[in-house]
């Protein structure tokens, strides 16, 4: 299987306003891929530049797309690992658009086997109804702002069917302190809470935090302190009762053992904006299930194109029990995409289609800026 040539779009998605720690987004800033082959059909890809997190945007993803596809135009679709090498060789990082063009190849690749991505990936022993018997639920994410609003953001997420509720922290440790009393006394104590602080805390605030946040019952905070202070978090753990996630100290299969072997996380929160696609997320998710750390399925602002990957991905790995996939339900303002994984409620569902089972509606691309190499 050739690839003949790649469609680049700047797949952009408004938004309402979302903010965590680290900053505002207004938009989507997506990219999204249809990488085309002499079998008569293309794989998609798609991915969500958050630059505050892995260093990229739109603008960084659009133009090292097209370097991407120039490197490949020719070349065989099928050997996943030869073509994400010629990546890598050619620029370090970039992890968030690398996604985008490994996506496209799993997807060509389980269409070519003729199978669902998730069957594809060795997952669930290749049951045809094992999407059916194998429950995912995301939790929803309230963005930063003052105790009182997230707190009556928490009662409407409870209201509308919303059994898991993540919490963005960060700002202020006294504060986000508050944030949680608020937020757990407006929900009582039957809806999970889960903290995500972005690298927004120092050590010292991490410490009195989480100490001060215990009593309200948080299942795990994510990222206390910036990845440069990887090396306290063992004594974090120590300091605290509550579980720690890492999320941007792991780009890659070695940054999960590094964490792993010091006893830095208790869990780890797999994206693929940050590990560059399947490939290398296969790679962590081996690294976790080999030392028994459960991990987290993440994302960033993608659409319901890459979800349907999480949700592949999730299902393909045992290892992840946890589900941040509210990607889509942050706030995007239209939805272009067509097939692909649906929520109910709070739960995904996914068919059984070959490949990744996803693609964008024709009459949103024509308002894109569109590349071809």
């Amino acid at each position: 299987m050739k690839i003949l040539h790649t469609d680049i779009y700047r797949f952009s998605i408004p938004m309402h306003p979302f903010t965590i720690a680290t900053g505002t987004m207004h938009y989507a800033q997506n990219i999204f891929i249809r990488v085309h082959t002499d079998a008569g059909y293309y794989g998609v890809g798609e991915c969500s530049a958050f630059p505050m997190i892995a260093g990229e945007t739109q603008s960084t993803c659009f133009e090292m797309a097209k370097d991407f596809a120039g490197l490949w135009k020719g070349k065989f679709a099928l050997d996943i690992e030869d073509r994400m090498k010629e990546l890598h060789a050619f620029t370090a990082f970039n992890s968030t658009i690398k996604s985008a063009f490994d996506m496209a190849l799993f997807d060509l690749s389980a269409r070519a086997a003729d199978k669902p991505l998730y069957q594809f990936l060795g997952g669930i022993n290749g049951a045809s109804n094992a999407v059916r018997n194998r429950s995912i639920e995301t939790d929803l994410t309230i963005g930063l702002d003052n105790p009182e609003n997230m707190a009556k953001k928490a009662i409407q997420f409870k209201n509308d069917g919303v059994r898991i509720i993540k919490v963005k922290l960060g700002k202020n440790g006294t504060e986000d302190v508050e944030r949680i009393r608020q937020i757990r006394a407006a929900v009582g104590k039957n809806i999970l809470l889960r903290a995500d602080a972005n690298q927004g805390w120092s050590y010292d605030e991490s410490v009195q935090a989480l100490q001060q946040m215990a009593p309200f019952d948080i299942q795990f905070c994510e990222q206390p302190m910036r990845h440069w202070e990887d090396g306290r978090l063992p004594e974090l753990r120590r300091a605290v009762p509550v579980k720690i996630m890492a999320d941007e100290s792991v780009f890659d299969h070695h940054d999960a053992l590094r964490l792993i072997q010091a006893g830095a996380c208790d869990y780890v929160n797999i994206k693929f904006a940050k590990s560059g696609g399947i490939l290398e997320a296969t790679l962590i998710a081996k690294v976790c299930a080999d030392n028994r750390i459960p991990c987290m399925m993440g994302g960033m602002l993608e659409s319901r194109v890459a979800l349907t990957a999480f949700t592949h991905f999730a299902l393909a790995h045992d290892i992840i029990v946890f589900h941040d996939m509210d990607t889509c339900l942050l706030g995007h303002k239209t939805d272009p995409v067509t097939g692909g994984v649906r929520y109910k409620g709070y739960f995904l569902e996914l068919d059984d289609k070959p490949g990744l089972g996803a693609d964008v509606d024709e009459g949103f691309l024509q308002q894109c800026v569109k590349f071809s190499v």
